[in-house]
């Protein structure tokens, strides 16, 4: 199957004018980098989005990829994320500056508070956050961040945010599949111009072997895998699946091209059962 040239064009607009890639290649930690595979989806597969974090462990060997796969820096989009140890105004600037250094990059794309709880006994996450969020609003003025948002918020944290600090963030990256469906957090963030953008889109491999999945898969004579993709692309969800196999990029990447009807739209749009393949924010205050 040809690559689709939609791929490198399909963007979604930010609140600040950027068009974030609709379609990403996030990493992990725990074997959830591959240099090979890097270098595959940038140079063989047109992927311009990649998604990263600290936490990951993979910044230094991310930043070799990019620049082995020679794609201008002016065509990527690049995202990082810091990890709630480095939360507080001066550990954050210093976070994200020592973050671009490792990946041997100028400026993030977009740089996301990873988690909404502190982490800090004793300490109130709300301040926390609000701390953090001036460090990154710095960061964004200064040019360092191009844009800035949140990851796991729900709609109480986004709510003290905007109460606190004087940004919306732009994006708030949220796990989102057939299963899980934060329908009213969507509609929280698109009514206040936050970008939503969902991970794990496959569940960790859960929604592969869904009967209703499987069935479409087959009308549409396509995997599971660019199914699912599909159906959040087509949610308008800005959508980073993982995977360090290039047989599994080069699938994922192949999400164009086709259009899923509204019936089997709304057939996977009933698979919603609320369980979570990561973190669950839900009582973090």
């Amino acid at each position: 199957m040809p690559l689709d040239p939609a791929l490198r064009c399909s963007t979604v607009p930010l609140s600040n004018g950027l068009q974030i890639p609709v379609l990403g290649l996030g990493t992990s930690h725990a074997g959830g980098y591959s240099h090979d595979a890097i270098v595959y989806a940038l140079t063989e597969c047109g992927v311009r989005h990649i998604d990263t974090a600290k936490r990951y462990g993979c910044e230094e060997k991310l930043g070799q990829a990019v620049k082995e796969s020679g794609i201008p820096r002016s065509e990527l989009w690049l995202t990082n994320k810091l990890w709630p140890e480095e939360y507080g105004y001066t550990a954050a600037k210093k976070a994200c500056l020592d973050s671009c250094s490792r990946m041997g990059v100028e400026y993030f794309d977009l740089y996301l508070m990873h988690w909404p709880d502190s982490l800090r006994p004793g300490c109130s996450n709300r301040e926390v956050r609000a701390e953090t969020w001036r460090a990154l609003e710095e960061l964004y003025k200064e040019g360092v961040c191009r844009s800035i948002g949140v990851s796991n918020f729900l709609i109480p944290h986004l709510e003290q945010l905007q109460e606190d600090c004087s940004v919306v963030p732009h994006v708030n990256q949220v796990e989102y599949h057939p299963f899980q469906q934060p329908n009213k957090l969507i509609d929280y963030c698109r009514h206040k111009g936050i970008v939503f953008e969902g991970y794990s889109p496959l569940a960790k491999g859960q929604v592969l072997s869904n009967p209703t999945v499987l069935q479409i898969a087959g009308k549409y004579k396509r995997t599971p895998a660019q199914i699912c993709i599909r159906w959040s692309i087509q949610n308008g969800v800005v959508t980073i699946p993982k995977s360090t196999k290039k047989t599994r990029i080069q699938e994922n990447c192949q999400a164009f091209g086709f259009q899923l009807e509204e019936a089997d739209m709304l057939a996977l749009g009933e698979l919603h059962d609320g369980r979570h393949v990561s973190w669950d924010p839900t009582n973090v205050e």
